[in-house]
């Protein structure tokens, strides 16, 4: 692997170095930081993995799983794609992946790469900040500085994300009157410098509320820039009304052909009516249907089980996904129910050491670990099945036991981790030691 660089030392080139006395980032340093930072590596258009370990099957005992077969197998790698999957050729001239085990790459599906204090010198959260209203009050002071170095620490931001294997994410990003269109245009900057080992789909988000602030004529600008998504919060708690922001939201989505995920941390009967009514505008407009989201929904996880289970069947007979941080404490998100019912439910690491949280590891492989362990996810095979939270529904083997991925035409994003299956790399959050992405070896 003589074009790529260690894992290690692929953190330690990304990472942002901070002037004397812990101040923020200046522009010279950030532009430095932006140039040395490290990026994905191309092996070619075409290269070979020998040595990779790849799940084959299920061993049974009694009827139950109780273990994965592995076997080494040869990859070749073609324009970014897989051209083919061979018996193991040990003696070939290839990049040897030592027999890791590899897995899908991950994906970070409910992040702000634009928002972080990752690069900063430590900054715990402020008592003060209780409220999401409190919240938007602190960030109209402190976003005008952030602006200032964005794009340098998102980049670094993305090389963490890329060393506990995720190579894509959804990003929320700012659009309000503190940050105008300035934190779009510096996530834009960051993710084109990293795209050789990183991609992104972006959602247009108003975190100051679309009427709370007068938000609504930029993200009618936003919408017509490079974004995936219409972003909406807390309508009622922050825009004192379900229908005038939701349906601002829809409209929007549907004049510039757009996806919708909106954030909803409302727990009570607002939250409830809102989720319903976005279901009721869904069913309206059948072309949101797979493009629809629903982004926290406390309002789930304090349902009675009747209640719960009647929205669980509509969101998914609509086709609207949640995407999850997948909390504990008192607000356990009821995932299991979701999944009885065909919910598309995706997982990511929200905010990553900022103003909003000051926790958060980077990586999205701990959240299947830790859907696991608040659900009893403990077999081999439930572990197994739990990857697809980290993976976007990607198993190596499908229910039966059989291979199903990779196969050739695959993309070949891809990770290798020191783990003899998927169950212990779940149950352990194994070492990734290896994060391809488009066919580019990033480390």
């Amino acid at each position: 692997m003589a074009s790529s660089i260690s894992r290690k030392d692929f953190l330690k080139s990304s990472s942002v170095l901070l002037a004397a006395g812990g101040s923020l980032l200046t522009g010279s340093a950030a532009g430095a930081s932006t140039a040395e930072a490290g990026v994905a590596t191309p092996a070619g258009k075409s290269f070979t993995l020998k040595n990779v370990r790849l799940e084959t099957g299920f061993q049974y005992e009694a009827g139950e799983v109780t273990g994965t077969t592995t076997d080494l197998f040869t990859l070749e790698i073609n324009n970014g794609k897989i051209k083919s999957v061979l018996p193991n050729q040990p003696g070939a001239n290839a990049v040897d992946a030592k027999g890791w085990l590899l897995l899908p790459a991950f994906r970070d599906m409910h992040i702000h790469l634009d928002k972080t204090f990752y690069g900063l010198p430590w900054k715990a959260h402020l008592k003060k900040n209780r409220s999401v209203k409190d919240m938007i009050a602190f960030e109209q002071q402190v976003i005008p500085e952030l602006l200032k170095t964005s794009t340098a620490r998102t980049e670094q931001l993305i090389a963490l994300l890329q060393s506990k294997g995720t190579s894509f994410a959804r990003s929320h990003v700012n659009i309000e009157p503190t940050s105008g269109l300035n934190s779009l245009k510096n996530l834009e900057k960051a993710l084109e410098n990293k795209k050789s080992g990183f991609s992104a789909e972006l959602v247009a988000f108003p975190q100051h509320g679309l009427y709370y602030t007068p938000s609504a004529e930029l993200m009618k600008e936003a919408a017509k820039m490079d974004i995936d998504f219409i972003g909406g919060l807390d309508p009622y708690t922050i825009d004192g009304s379900i229908e005038k922001p939701m349906d601002f939201v829809v409209q929007l989505a549907l004049d510039h052909h757009k996806g919708i995920d909106i954030h909803l941390h409302e727990a009570g009967e607002s939250g409830v009516k809102t989720i319903e009514y976005l279901i009721s505008k869904v069913n309206e407009n059948p072309v949101l249907k797979g493009r629809t989201y629903v982004s926290h929904s406390f309002a789930l996880a304090k349902l009675e089980s009747g209640k719960l289970q009647e929205i669980a069947e509509k969101l998914g007979q609509a086709r609207i996904g949640i995407m999850t941080t997948i909390p504990f404490g008192s607000t356990i998100m009821p995932i299991p129910t979701l999944f009885k019912y065909g919910v598309d439910v995706q997982a990511g690491n929200d905010c990553i050491i900022d103003h909003w949280s000051t926790f958060g590891s980077g990586s999205i492989l701990q959240k299947a670990n830790l859907m696991a362990q608040l659900y009893g996810y403990r077999t081999e095979f439930d572990l197994s099945r739990a990857l697809k939270i980290a993976t976007h529904n990607i198993l190596p083997l499908d229910d039966k036991g059989r291979r199903q991925w990779p196969e050739p035409d695959d993309p070949a994003d891809m990770v290798l981790v020191e783990a003899s299956c998927s169950a212990e790399a779940v149950s352990r959050i194994s070492p990734v030691k290896s994060l391809i992405h488009q066919g580019n070896i990033v480390f």
